[in-house]
C-alpha cells in the first residue's frame, strides 16, 4: 500500500495579523510503489488561500469589531514552488521559493476607527506581492521508505533573507481641514514579504502504516529559529530610530500537524487531523526585541488525496478551533495586551509531479 502525507517542508503557514510567512507545504509518498530512488526529482506547486478578520485578545474574541465593521482584514494567496532531488532512496536535497499576493484592509491605520475621526467610517488599502523568503534544507529517513511500515525523517534546512522586508504603502490621513492627504511608510508585519533575517530550520517527519489495514497515522512538525533580533524597518516615519520597539521583529515560528490517513485503494487518500502553528512571544535564541503580535491557532484539518501514476493532488481545509494573541514582550514590558485577527479557516492544494529515474 502507498502512503500519501502532506507535511510541512520547512514551513511556514501565514495566519492573519500573527506575522507567520506563508511558506507552503511538500508532499512526500511512502510505501513500496511510491517511494523515491536515487536521481528522482518531485516538482511541487502549493497554494493556500485565507482571509482574516475576526479580532482576539488573549484568547477571548472582540466580537464588536466585526459589528462595527473596524475589524482589520487580511486577504492572503500564498504560493510555494518545491524542488526535492533524492540522493539516495533517505537523503534528499529541497528548494523551497515562496510567491505572496496580500490585500489589506483597515479604519484604524487610516482615518481611524472612531465616529470623531472617521465619521463615515471609510476603510483603505494597502498591498504587497512577490518573492519571499527562499529556504534550501536537506531531509534524511532514518528507514528506506520502500520498505519500512513506520519511518521517521530528520531536517535542517536556511531561510534566506530574499523576500522584502521594506513593503511601502500610501496610508491615509485627514488635515485641519478635513482634506485627504496620504503619506508613505512600511506595510504592515503581517503583509511583508519576509522577515529581514537569517534563520534556520530543524523538522521532522513520521508515519506509521497498521498492518494489514487501510489506516496510517502521520506527524509532521517544524521550528524555525530567527537568531536575528529586528530588521531594519521602521514601523511608523515619526517612530524614534533609537528604540529596538520601534523596529519589526524578526520572531521564531513553528507549526506540527498530527492525523489518521484512510486508504479505500491505491489512488485515494482521506485524512483528518489536527494542526497547530504560531508565533512565541520569545526566541529561542537571542534577544526577542522588535514589534511583534505573537500567538497561535489550534486547527482541525480534513483532508483528500489523488494520485495517479506519478502526479498527486492534496486538499485540506484547516478549520480554526481555538485562537490565542498572547502577549508580547512589548506588551509586559508596557502593562498592556495587544490584539491579533485570524482566520476561520483556510484552503490548501497541492499539485506534486515526479520525474523518476526511469524516465530518463
Amino acid at each position: 500500500m502507498a502512503v500519501s502525507l502532506a507535511f510541512f517542508s520547512a514551513g511556514v503557514f501565514s495566519q492573519g495579523c500573527v506575522a507567520i510567512q506563508g511558506m507552503g507545504c511538500t508532499d512526500h509518498y511512502f510505501g513500496e510503489s511510491a517511494a523515491n530512488q536515487a536521481g528522482d526529482l518531485n516538482i511541487t506547486t502549493n497554494y493556500r488561500y485565507f482571509k482574516s478578520f475576526r479580532h482576539f485578545r488573549g484568547d477571548v474574541e472582540e466580537k464588536h469589531r466585526v459589528r462595527n465593521n473596524t475589524e482589520v482584514i487580511n486577504i492572503s494567496h500564498l504560493f510555494d514552488l518545491g524542488i526535492s532531488y533524492s540522493i539516495s532512496n533517505q537523503l534528499s536535497l529541497n528548494l523551497n521559493v515562496p510567491f505572496s499576493i496580500f490585500d489589506r484592509s483597515s479604519l484604524y491605520e487610516h482615518y481611524g476607527n472612531s465616529l470623531e475621526a472617521n465619521p463615515e467610517q471609510k476603510r483603505f488599502y494597502t498591498s504587497a506581492s512577490g518573492l519571499g523568503d527562499i529556504r534550501v534544507s536537506a531531509s534524511y529517513w532514518i528507514k528506506d521508505p520502500s520498505m519500512a511500515a513506520s519511518n521517521l525523517m530528520l531536517g535542517l534546512g536556511v531561510k534566506m533573507p530574499t523576500g522584502n522586508a521594506h513593503v511601502m504603502g500610501d496610508f491615509h490621513r485627514l488635515d485641519e481641514e478635513g482634506n485627504d492627504f496620504t503619506i508613505r511608510r512600511p506595510v504592515d508585519q503581517s503583509i511583508q514579504l519576509g522577515d529581514g533575517g537569517w534563520g534556520f530550520i530543524l523538522d521532522a517527519q513520521a508515519y506509521h502504516s497498521f498492518t494489514q489495514s487501510r489506516f496510517a497515522m502521520y506527524f509532521a512538525g517544524f521550528y524555525m529559529f530567527n537568531p536575528f533580533n529586528n530588521n531594519d524597518v521602521l514601523r511608523t516615519p515619526n517612530s524614534n530610530p533609537d528604540h529596538h520597539w520601534s523596529y519589526f521583529s524578526s520572531p521564531d515560528q513553528y507549526g506540527a500537524r498530527l492525523g489518521l490517513s484512510y486508504f479505500p485503494n491505491h489512488r485515494l487518500t482521506f485524512g483528518v487531523g489536527g494542526l497547530v502553528e504560531g508565533v512565541p512571544s520569545t526566541d529561542m535564541i537571542g534577544n526577542s526585541e522588535g514589534y511583534r503580535r505573537p500567538g497561535y491557532a489550534v486547527s482541525a484539518e480534513p483532508s483528500v488525496g489523488f494520485a495517479h501514476n506519478n502526479w498527486n493532488l492534496n486538499l485540506s481545509v484547516p478549520i480554526a478551533l481555538y485562537r490565542n494573541r498572547i502577549r508580547s514582550v512589548w506588551d509586559k514590558e508596557t502593562g498592556r495586551h495587544g490584539d491579533a485577527a485570524f482566520a476561520d479557516y483556510s484552503i490548501n492544494v497541492s499539485l506534486s509531479y515526479r520525474i523518476t529515474r526511469a524516465a530518463d
